[in-house]
């Protein structure tokens, strides 16, 4: 009795799991959607689709118009997923980048390197002249531009200004990690490497083989790019593909893992002008303190992020397909790129799917 028992369990479990087997077959893949490069078409995936917690997409809103969010996206294999705009802000009005737009530069950097007009590891002097520092030729002729990249330049952080007299030396280059107006040098470099003006390089080589829309704005030192939050991001998903897209190579895979990763050993939570989750230990903008930990811990420790003044934010997260971009005023009196508010937004975000 007990042995018949027994194989009726079995023959039950075989049939159970060949009948799961056969339903998730069953399931189409899913596939990584790229928009059209013009119109307004992008195709949309419900919360439901996604097996989400839909009581958990109110308080989510809630908390980002409370704190002076304009826009939000989330893109869950290049689809919508969420897509909301407070505050008299639209999906065709233009808002800035600031410092998440550095990710622009580290892009349009690389780009240049792959079409042979520039090599990362060579000085900033050998395309820009020298002088462009308060430094001895030596020292000016140590900085690199990936120095430029990596925030390792070592030049005095104390300024914002980016004019010879006010880079001044602190520090060998490669030596000290400070967050710094200086790599906007870079836009100096791929303009005299490419031949043409950085915006109509940005434009050709990024901007139109993707569907963004958008300009550079000058303000004071910065070059500061403008754009929808859709512009955003589509830029969001070039990197989550890294660096395609479609099946267009628009920055080559080689250059996106290294700007995405740990690029020196003094700062792990920091690539090629992208912050970087997970890591052990982190610095941030204007300390030279160590900080032990994970920059934002309540998020996906594989989250790499393009962040700027005002709570600007792109977060890529590859181990869920996902992209997310927040646009707004500064969600508190604080306006660092880093906050507290990125803690409790990513608990609201992940109550959707955990």
């Amino acid at each position: 009795m007990t042995k018949t028992i027994f194989k009726l369990l079995v023959i039950l479990s075989f049939i159970s799991c060949s009948k799961e087997s056969s339903e998730a077959q069953t399931i189409p893949a899913q596939t990584m959607y790229f928009p059209p490069l013009t119109g307004t078409t992008w195709e949309t995936q419900s919360i439901s689709d996604l097996k989400w917690n839909q009581s958990a997409v109110q308080p989510l809103l809630d908390y980002l118009e409370l704190k002076n969010s304009k826009s939000f996206i989330i893109l869950v294999n290049g689809r919508i997923v969420l897509e909301n705009y407070f505050n008299g802000h639209t999906a065709t009005t233009n808002w800035y980048w600031a410092s998440a737009g550095k990710t622009l530069t580290s892009t349009m950097t690389g780009i240049a390197q792959q079409e042979n007009l520039l090599n990362i590891n060579n000085k900033v002097s050998q395309y820009i002249g020298t002088g462009w520092t308060s430094e001895t030729l030596a020292q000016e002729n140590l900085i690199t531009c990936k120095h430029l990249l990596t925030m390792t330049s070592g030049l005095d952080d104390t300024t914002d200004d980016v004019d010879p007299a006010s880079l001044v030396y602190k520090a060998n280059a490669g030596s000290r990690w400070a967050y710094h107006n200086v790599y906007v040098k870079l836009q100096d470099v791929v303009a005299k490497a490419s031949g043409q003006t950085w915006e109509n390089y940005f434009n050709t080589k990024l901007r139109d083989k993707i569907g963004m829309n958008g300009t550079w704005v000058q303000l004071g030192v910065n070059s500061v790019y403008t754009s929808t939050t859709r512009s955003m991001a589509r830029f969001g998903l070039l990197m989550l593909n890294k660096g395609k897209w479609d099946n267009n190579v628009i920055l080559n895979e080689s250059y996106f893992n290294e700007a995405t990763n740990t690029s020196q050993t003094i700062n792990l939570g920091y690539g090629y002008l992208w912050w970087l989750n997970g890591k052990t230990n982190y610095h941030l903008p204007q300390s030279q303190l160590t900080f032990q930990g994970s920059i934002i811990p309540t998020a996906p420790n594989d989250m790499f992020m393009a962040l700027g003044k005002n709570d600007q934010k792109i977060y890529v997260i590859p181990s869920k397909n996902m992209v997310i971009i927040r646009m707004g005023d500064a969600a508190d009196d604080v306006n660092l790129a880093l906050s507290d508010f990125d803690k409790t937004l990513w608990q609201k975000i992940s109550a959707l799917y955990q």
